[in-house]
């Protein structure tokens, strides 16, 4: 269930009073309080918090999140924003995973932003992309291009909206949320999250589960085991599997499995002088036709070719 916070406020010590409790590191270097006002909503999760305020003042602030992923969008007030880079922004959301980054603006401004637990986040980026080796991290301070400024932009109000509805309770909804917003994130700026996502499925290192799995498959293909038994090796739910070999390796256990019994019929054709059907039901190939169309199909050759060529 989510924490909401809303309120409005004259109270210039509130700002950055409210504003600590989601980054600590959050400071406030100048406001100037002509027609000062402070209009703030914020949702909460374990790992996630979604914050959206206005703040009708002349402000000067600087953040430098400490094990936390910050980004942020100002929109308004002629916001300019410089991050460690020395870049300067205009309205461009911008992320940090701790390099300090300096906003100020002269005017009524809308600020957005979504922070992040930084270990639950690369836990989560290892866990989406089948990358169990991902050292999550910042590339790029800027948002990668308009259309992704507003799909960020989009995504936060939304999070925002349905965070603060009274009638979501359910966790796993509420989980769901957390990743999509993280998702959204990481692939709208300059992270090794998006770099990894980009790369081809054959060219990502697969998963210690994955991992685990295929040896598993390996050294147990000539048994009569199935991909439920397989996922109950490596503890893991059988769909749960299915998903994590289509994310690292983009097939299925049961092709993998497949293949290890051709290969290991294979192996027996060139080297006992069976015959095919024998060497067909020895690896769980219980229709000789079926297990000839597969056979044909890895190896570009008939099974009983390969076992002619022995005698």
């Amino acid at each position: 269930m989510s924490a909401v916070l809303r309120f409005r406020s004259r109270d210039v010590g509130r700002v950055e009073e409210t504003w600590q409790r989601f980054v600590p590191s959050a400071g406030l270097e100048r406001v100037e309080a002509r027609d000062f006002r402070f209009d703030w909503a914020s949702a909460t999760l374990p790992k996630l918090s979604v914050v959206r305020y206005e703040l009708a003042a002349g402000v000067t602030s600087v953040v430098e999140p400490v094990d936390q992923i910050l980004a942020c969008r100002v929109r308004g007030g002629g916001a300019r924003v410089r991050t460690a880079d020395g870049v300067v922004t205009g309205e461009s959301a911008w992320i940090t995973d701790g390099r300090s980054v300096g906003a100020h603006w002269d005017g009524p401004a809308t600020v957005q932003a979504l922070i992040f637990d930084q270990a639950a986040a690369q836990s989560a980026a290892r866990q989406i992309s089948g990358d169990d080796g991902l050292e999550l991290s910042v590339q790029d301070a800027l948002m990668a291009d308009a259309a992704a400024s507003k799909l960020w932009s989009g995504t936060v109000d939304y999070l925002l909206s349905a965070l603060s509805s009274a009638e979501l309770k359910d966790e796993i909804l509420l989980a769901s949320l957390q990743r999509h917003a993280l998702v959204i994130t990481l692939s709208s700026f300059g992270t090794s999250f998006r770099d990894t996502m980009g790369r081809s499925p054959q060219t990502r290192a697969a998963p210690a589960t994955v991992r685990r799995a295929l040896t598993h498959i390996e050294e147990h293909a000539h048994l009569p085991i199935t991909v439920d038994d397989v996922a109950a090796a490596v503890h893991m739910s059988t769909r749960g599997l299915q998903r994590a070999f289509q994310r690292a390796l983009d097939t299925t256990p049961g092709e993998a499995l497949r293949r290890a019994r051709l290969e290991g019929a294979r192996r027996d054709l060139e080297r006992t002088g069976d015959t095919v059907a024998a060497v067909a039901r020895r690896w769980g190939f219980t229709h000789p036709s079926r297990f000839a169309a597969y056979f044909r199909a890895e190896y570009g050759v008939a099974p009983g070719v390969v076992a002619r060529r022995l005698r």
